[in-house]
């Protein structure tokens, strides 16, 4: 499998195998193992916590549920878990703009610019089914060069505090 039909298939389902916006982490970490904990995404609190499994990073609520889902691209090679990606889930990164595009028009996955994060020297497109976001670098004189693709979240909010819940 190549890094292009692992992205694709994410734009069109939403999902990476059991990783998915909503997803239960004891779910996600049953089937993947422990992952490297990057740490909280507040000064103030333990929760949201942001989690990797090499270059798929997932945001995780308190509630312990994904709440965003993103594979960094902009690094030389990019790593995901071999048990989703197939292989050694290690592939060559510098994605096209023009080969993601292809990739997604061929998978049938239709998609449209993304005004608000195109801006300076970045474009941005949505996969229409999923949401999903491709953000792409624009180095001077190239063409765009894909930096990240990222899963929206779910929506739902947990920002109330809980008794008895980590904050």
């Amino acid at each position: 499998m190549e890094i292009l039909d692992v992205l694709t298939s994410m734009a069109r389902t939403g999902r990476l195998g059991p990783v998915f916006s909503g997803a239960d982490w004891n779910d996600v970490t049953a089937a993947l193992g422990e992952p490297w904990d990057v740490g909280t995404m507040s000064r103030n609190r333990k929760w949201p916590r942001l989690f990797a499994y090499g270059d798929l990073e997932l945001s995780v609520c308190r509630c312990r549920k994904v709440s965003l889902i993103c594979v960094q691209t902009w690094r030389d090679v990019v790593e995901l878990p071999p048990s989703l990606a197939g292989g050694t889930g290690t592939f060559p990164a510098g994605l096209r703009h023009t080969d993601v595009v292809s990739a997604l028009d061929k998978a049938g996955c239709s998609w449209a610019p993304y005004a608000p994060l195109t801006f300076g020297n970045q474009c941005s497109l949505t996969a229409i089914p999923s949401g999903a976001n491709f953000t792409f670098e624009i180095p001077e004189g190239e063409e765009p060069v894909l930096n990240v693709m990222g899963l929206p979240g779910d929506g739902h909010d947990c920002s109330a505090r809980t008794p008895g819940q980590d904050h």
